[in-house]
């Protein structure tokens, strides 16, 4: 066993002593770098990432795969689920009460609603699945750290969803918002593996599995913007 990860398979380095607000500044200043992402850098580094996962044998030999509706500049999954058409793609619904929760149901592109927050999800007149017939699942995050953790939105939706979840998790996240290290409390859950525009990796390590080599996953055009990102987020 690596002797940075627990038995969980999450690294187990002692997280920086921050405060909730700490935590919540850190979420701000990567979503404002975020966002101010041109659309070209976007299209750019999502083809990237669906190239690279496209290719990855995990992905390959899954076949219920659990994926998300982006929203704003998260990284767009859309090409990977068309050019897979044949596996059973599933995306989450946002259930605010009683209590917040993620509740999954097959995607069809002809059944999504725009919930309050803005982003697409399926109706709820939909097939329920659970969590326990999934084989892949690939989350969004505003940013991770290269043991697993991420940060979302702060509402701790996925944290409470992974919890329940056995199948392979991936962090989707942007190449240049991979941190050193991110804030994590007792109840966060770490992904299994990250992938970004430079490949697939398993958390923990420093080696990018680089799978895809085609135009679209050349890198050089989402390098405008991610190249002097870390420092900008560290200011």
């Amino acid at each position: 066993m690596d002797p940075h990860m627990d038995a969980h398979g999450c690294c187990s380095c002692p997280s920086p002593m921050m405060s909730i607000s700490d935590k919540s500044l850190l979420r701000a200043r990567c979503r404002e770098l975020r966002d101010a992402m041109a659309s070209e850098s976007v299209i750019s580094a999502s083809a990237c990432v669906c190239d690279h996962l496209a290719a990855w044998p995990i992905f390959r030999q899954a076949q219920t795969v659990m994926a998300y509706m982006a929203f704003g500049n998260e990284i767009n999954l859309l090409p990977l689920m068309s050019r897979f058409g044949g596996k059973r793609w599933v995306i989450p619904r946002v259930i605010d009460k009683p209590e917040p929760q993620l509740m999954l149901h097959p995607y069809d592109p002809a059944r999504l609603v725009r919930h309050p927050y803005g982003m697409l999800e399926p109706e709820a007149s939909l097939p329920a699945v659970e969590p326990h017939e999934l084989d892949l699942v690939f989350v969004p995050g505003v940013a991770c750290d290269r043991c697993g953790f991420r940060l979302g939105f702060g509402g701790g939706f996925y944290d409470r969803f992974l919890a329940r979840v056995i199948a392979t998790k991936v962090g989707i996240v942007y190449a240049a918002l991979i941190l050193d290290r991110v804030p994590s409390d007792a109840h966060d859950q770490c992904v299994d593996f990250l992938a970004c525009e430079l490949g697939v990796s398993q958390v923990g390590s420093d080696q990018w599995q680089v799978i895809s080599r085609s135009e679209t996953s050349s890198p050089s055009a989402s390098n405008q913007w991610t190249g002097t990102l870390i420092e900008r987020v560290m200011e």
